[in-house]
């Protein structure tokens, strides 16, 4: 079963993120990803960003994931 840890930690490990936070039910989950990586990226970009470090796994095993992604500096701002 897919868990929000598991994405939260995959997510982790395929990019360098300052933040990640991952909630769900174990078949819908929400994301807030911070990475600096986003920097210059329009909003299509940056989800694929995040879809290739989880790779496979958006293939199948995650049937729906929202995200909301933000640079370190855009997330500042929204606090």
């Amino acid at each position: 079963m897919v868990t929000p840890e598991s994405i939260k930690i995959d997510i982790e490990k395929g990019m360098q993120t300052s933040l990640v936070e991952v909630m769900g039910d174990g078949q819908h989950f929400d994301a807030l990803i911070v990475s600096e990586e986003f920097a210059g990226m329009s909003r299509v970009q940056r989800q694929q960003r995040v879809n290739k470090a989880l790779g496979d796994r958006m293939k199948g095993e995650i049937h729906a994931l929202s995200m909301k992604t933000f640079t370190p500096q855009e997330w500042q701002e929204k606090q």
